[in-house]
Order: C-alpha cells, then structure tokens, then sequence
C-alpha cells in the first residue's frame, strides 16, 4: 500500500522524519560501501588500516563501527567486487587482505557518477540556503549527510 502524504504536518512531523533516516542527523552508514570500493581501488588494505582511513575521512560520526565494517566488506566479496586472501607476516598474527575486483571497479565508476550528482544537488542547496539569507558554516563537519 502507498502512503500519501499531506502538505499538513503533524507537530511531531520531524520526529517522523528522522525515524525514516530523511532527518539532517541521519545515519553515515550508506557511505560504507563507496568509501571502501574507492579506498581498494588505490590498493589491497587490512580491515583495521580501512577503519583508520575511514575515520580520518570522516564516514562516521564516532569511530567506525568495526561490525559494521566487516559485515560490509563480507557483502561485497559474496557480490563478486572484493575479494579477500590471508596474509600471515613473519611478526604478529595472519590478517585478511582486501581487494577491488574488476566487477568491484565496474560498481565503483557508478558510484562516482552518483556521487558527482550528489556533488551538485548539494552544491545547488547550498546556493539556495544562502540566497535565502542563511550563512553557511562549512566548518562544522560533524553534520551527518
């Protein structure tokens, strides 16, 4: 069944909103999956040197949620766009070693140009807010997307 809806908001209506994930503080989460197919593009990488990288870029609100990261990098090897070998060092403990696939590359050229749009759409809002009289703060970074 398709929900309709009203032009009339309910005073909770920004409740309902961030229930759905549309609200500003919304989760980081979905950024998981393209940020992990551009860093392996660059190189095969270990699960805990992808979380450093991630957090410098700021993908998550806190520290990336290891989990989260892994359950990730498991979907994508069982798509075909990672695919992951052991490594065991002369020092220290076997780890995991994740790489692009050619399907991985294919996906990862989609998600730029998805990217490049979201680029502009959000470069075109912010022209908006700021012809509308509101000043943007570009250094505050901790405003989830």
């Amino acid at each position: 069944m398709r929900e309709t809806y009203s032009m009339h908001h309910s005073p909770d209506h920004h409740l309902d909103q961030h229930r759905r994930g549309w609200s500003p503080g919304g989760p980081r989460r979905r950024w998981m999956e393209p940020f992990l197919l551009v860093l392996l593009a660059g190189e095969p990488a270990h699960g805990y040197s992808l979380i450093g990288r991630l957090n410098e870029l700021g993908v998550a609100a806190d520290d990336v949620d290891v989990g989260q990261l892994y359950r990730t990098l498991r979907e994508l090897e069982l798509a075909g766009l990672v695919e992951s070998r052991w490594e065991t060092p002369l020092a220290g403990a076997a780890r995991r070693a994740y790489e692009l696939t050619d399907a991985g590359r294919v996906v990862l050229d989609d998600w730029s140009a998805v990217m490049q749009e979201r680029a502009r759409l959000v470069g075109e809002f912010l022209k908006q807010y700021e012809r509308s009289g509101r000043k943007t703060d570009r250094s505050d970074s901790s405003t989830e997307v």
